[in-house]
């Protein structure tokens, strides 16, 4: 894949993960072949990290490059403008742990894809070129608390109540005759006999028993939410070219 199919390509890390898309293609000035990638990174895309593209694959979804995610985000920041000097080259491959060998020890020069080419060109054939830019949203998401639901549970009294069957002893009399085989062998005299009467009663206890259970989850709903925003962008507008006469002329 040359540098003019590289820039703008998705990047994934060791794992699998993407880390950004290719900015901009620095190549070996003695080999003229490609060494870094610039790769936009951070929150939203404001951060220009370098990658070696040494053990890098291409493959159809992107540029899989031989470093995790976490260790291209910190690498270190520089503002090359246009190209990479020994020092900075250095500190890069130092940093990544590659020898030095590999770079030459020369300066990268910026690659910047198939318009920067033409560009190019077409500045070697003697034509004025103006660059135009304009802005873009670039909208990214965060995780912020929302809300708080708290369970709690309170102790409420009411009145139950609860029929209980209870019974009791009751005295009844019962009357026969007497025998008479029994004629003149009792005394006529006073008599007390006692008999003791039992009855259940309610007994109230109390004992606490589990009845329910109440488990409270989370779950993620997906909304639509539109963003708004102000860009600016360039024009390029012509002026007509006049002559020493004061009059207009056209090409």
């Amino acid at each position: 894949m040359g540098p003019q199919e590289l820039v703008g390509s998705e990047v994934y890390d060791t794992r699998g993960e993407r880390v950004g898309r290719v900015a901009t293609v620095y190549l070996n000035e003695e080999s003229e072949q490609p060494e870094w990638v610039t790769v936009h990174t951070g929150l939203f895309g404001h951060k220009e990290s370098f990658v070696p593209l040494a053990g890098a694959q291409t493959a159809t979804d992107g540029l899989h490059v031989n470093w995790g995610k976490e260790k291209i985000k910190d690498a270190p920041r520089i503002d090359a403008e246009g190209r990479l000097s020994a020092q900075e080259s250095m500190h890069l491959y130092d940093y990544y742990g590659i020898p030095m060998q590999r770079a030459g020890g020369r300066g990268q020069q910026r690659q910047q894809g198939q318009q920067g080419q033409q560009a190019q060109q077409r500045g070697r054939q003697g034509d004025q070129t103006m660059t135009r830019s304009e802005e873009q949203l670039k909208v990214g998401k965060e995780r912020v608390e929302s809300g708080r639901v708290r369970l709690r549970k309170h102790v409420v009294t009411e009145e139950q109540q609860v029929t209980v069957p209870v019974s009791h002893e009751e005295v009844r009399i019962e009357r026969e005759p007497a025998d008479p085989r029994r004629a003149g062998q009792t005394d006529i005299a006073e008599d007390e006999q006692e008999v003791v009467l039992h009855a259940e009663r309610p007994v109230m206890g109390k004992e606490s028993v589990p009845v329910e259970q109440v488990r409270m989850h989370t779950e993620e709903v997906t909304e639509q939410q539109q963003v708004k925003g102000k860009v600016r962008k360039e024009r390029i507008d012509v002026d007509p070219a006049t002559d020493t006469r004061g009059r207009d002329t056209k090409r």
